[in-house]
């Protein structure tokens, strides 16, 4: 992922604090040793290096998840990647995953995320059927055409050959497309004036 190309303008560093101003001293090193608390995931303000890291966490606790606690394929599809709504619920169960089990969480916060993960299944139960994704074969989730509004294009089905290419090749696809918009961003503000 490396192999980007950088942003066609010089963007300028911010100027560094002087040395003894407290204001601006930065994190202890104790602090950056810290592991960082979970955190919510806004899929839509990511930077493209930061939704693929996410996307690689995700993935890897939703495998296990769904292995641990043996969902079948109405609960967590193969291509739950490729459909919003699983997303975000599989993205906010993580992030109460990771809070209910921090060691300075109390002794009872996995039970409480229990309780909630019976809830969630119900819940992607109805997204899995919503979306209309099996074992074998998905298609994009339907949208219902509001009047007046543009009809959405018909989303034919296909055949699910390889999972983890098919998820490689989202989350290669996702950062190319998150990058581009990084990229018309900066150039869009380079070129505007400033106005004082």
């Amino acid at each position: 992922m490396d192999d980007h190309p950088t942003l066609p303008i010089d963007v300028p560093k911010l100027d560094e604090p002087e040395a003894g101003d407290d204001e601006f001293a930065g994190p202890s090193e104790e602090e950056l040793r810290r592991p960082e608390p979970p955190h919510p995931v806004n899929w839509n303000v990511l930077t493209a290096e930061e939704a693929v890291q996410e996307w690689f966490a995700l993935d890897g606790w939703v495998n296990w998840l769904r292995r641990s606690y043996g969902l079948p394929v109405t609960i967590i599809p193969p291509y739950w990647h490729r459909h919003p709504e699983l997303v975000w619920e599989l993205s906010a169960l993580h992030l109460h995953w990771l809070g209910a089990y921090d060691p300075e969480q109390e002794g009872s916060a996995p039970v409480a995320w229990h309780a909630d993960f019976a809830a969630a299944r119900e819940r992607l139960r109805d997204w899995t059927a919503i979306a209309g994704t099996k074992l074998d074969s998905d298609r994009p989730t339907r949208q219902t055409t509001w009047p007046g509004a543009e009809s959405a294009p018909d989303q034919a089905e296909h055949a699910i050959v390889n999972r983890e290419k098919d998820f490689a090749q989202f989350v290669k696809d996702d950062f190319a497309a998150r990058r581009a918009a990084e990229e018309t961003f900066f150039k869009d503000a380079a070129v505007k004036p400033v106005v004082s």
